[in-house]
This record gives C-alpha cells, sequence and structure tokens, in this order.
C-alpha cells in the first residue's frame, strides 16, 4: 500500500469511533504508524474531525423545532419543514464548518519526504513489498549486469564474497531522484511465499546521491517496516540489502 493509497482510506476515518476496529482501515493505520509523514497527516486529520464533531454538538436545535415538524406534519402543510428559517439557518451553520474545514484541509501543502538515505531506504523496502518487477529473470550474475548496462543502471558493483555465492533470481531498475537503482534478486533457499520469485534484494545507488548514508563499508543492521536490512558504502556506491527473514539471516552474506 502506498502513502497515497492509505491517504485516500483515511480521509474518511472517524476518531473515536468503531473505525478503529474495522479490517478496512486495518492496513492504513498500521502504514500511518510506521511511516513519520503519514503518521503526522493522520495526526492532523484527527484533529480537525474532532474538531468539527466539538463544533456540530455545539449547533443548537430551534427551540420548539420537534413540535414544529410534528404538528406541521399532522396537519399535511403543504410549507416543507425544512424550509422554516430556523432550520435553514442550522443548516447553513452546519454547510459553513464543512466548508471552512474543506478549505482548511485543502490549504496546508503537504510537507516533503527529506531526500535522505532514512527516506531512500524506506522507499526500496516499499517497492519490494509491493508488486515489484524483475526485468530479466535469470541465475546468472554476468547477464545481469550486461542487462543493468543497458538500462544505465550501477554496474560497477561488489558483492560481498558470500552473496556472490548465493544463487540469484533476477534484476531489476528503480529511481530514486532521477538516479537509477539496481536491483538484484537473490534466493536465500528458504521457502518462498505464494507469488514470490525472491526473497532476498540488493539496492545499489551512487553514494552522493544519498545525504547521510552511512560511511563505512561496515553492515548497519536495522529492521526497516516488515523488511531486515543491512546498509553500507563502498567504492563510490551505498548498498541496502533486504530480505523478510530475520537480521541474523542477513549476516551470513558478509
Amino acid at each position: 500500500m502506498t502513502t497515497r493509497e492509505a491517504k485516500e482510506i483515511l480521509a474518511v476515518y472517524r476518531p473515536d469511533s468503531a473505525d478503529a476496529d474495522d479490517p478496512a482501515f486495518a492496513e492504513a493505520l498500521a502504514l500511518a504508524r510506521q511511516d513519520p509523514e503519514l503518521g503526522r497527516w493522520f495526526e492532523e486529520h484527527c484533529a480537525v474531525q474532532s474538531a468539527i464533531r466539538r463544533r456540530f454538538r455545539q449547533i443548537v436545535v430551534p427551540e420548539g423545532l420537534k413540535e414544529q415538524i410534528i404538528s406541521e406534519h399532522r396537519a399535511r402543510s403543504v410549507v416543507v419543514w425544512w424550509r422554516q428559517p430556523s432550520v435553514l439557518a442550522a443548516a447553513a451553520a452546519v454547510a459553513l464548518l464543512l466548508a471552512i474545514a474543506a478549505l482548511w484541509l485543502g490549504s496546508r501543502p503537504e510537507k516533503p519526504a527529506p531526500e535522505n538515505f532514512a527516506t531512500y531506504r524506506s522507499r526500496m523496502v516499499k517497492a519490494v513489498l509491493r508488486a515489484y518487477t524483475m526485468t530479466l529473470e535469470t541465475n546468472d550474475l554476468n547477464q545481469i549486469r550486461a542487462h543493468l548496462a543497458q538500462q544505465k543502471a550501477p554496474t560497477d558493483y561488489v558483492l560481498p564474497e558470500p552473496l556472490a555465492k548465493t544463487a540469484a533470481a533476477g534484476c531489476g531498475v528503480l529511481n530514486w531522484q532521477d538516479k537509477r537503482v539496481t536491483m538484484v534478486c537473490f534466493l536465500t533457499g528458504k521457502p518462498l511465499g505464494p507469488g514470490q520469485k525472491s526473497d532476498l534484494f540488493l539496492f545499489v545507488v551512487d553514494r552522493n546521491a544519498l545525504p547521510g548514508a552511512p560511511d563505512s563499508g561496515t553492515p548497519e543492521i536495522a529492521r526497516v517496516s516488515k523488511l531486515s536490512t543491512a546498509s553500507w558504502s563502498a567504492g563510490g556506491k551505498t548498498y541496502v540489502l533486504a530480505t523478510p527473514h530475520e537480521e541474523a539471516l542477513l549476516r551470513q552474506y558478509f
């Protein structure tokens, strides 16, 4: 699920309601807890919804409205109740509140995510958590490099010796801030889930495209969303190795 898709779902979420237990919101809520940018947007959304609810509760029902509706209904009067001045005034107040809320929400520009290493790593992880595409499926690492060269993606990467001996599955090319990102897909040997073609992903991009990227060649292990990752830099390139398996599994590839 993308951030945009999550926002479309959460836009109708009502705080302090049964929506919190509705399965339709579960995945979007989980992403909001993991994604700082989406989390801030969701907090503001809930604050606005709560404010609108408080204002609705403050609207005073015109005195005698209930009795007037009942009496006019009984009399079968041609005068429609909702055209009465008192009712129209209450409806206008509600419409004004909704218009102000929509204007307030629409006028707040979204803050772009920082173009740094943490954002890059998060996007690479999200890319493979969704439906990713290998533009070449092969276990031949030489064919993989040749294909990546045709796609103008980085090919001068150096694989750690254990990783170089791991069975490959194919490769693909992603983009980051107008830079090509190499994705080489491997197989850990563990059973794959339905529709899976790989369970070990290596991303390679130019180091100068990533403010805050690791300076060391020693892998930094971290859990990002549902994947375990190892990140390092060497030879002008920054590497991210990711797998849905436990973090300890990554260490055997270095």
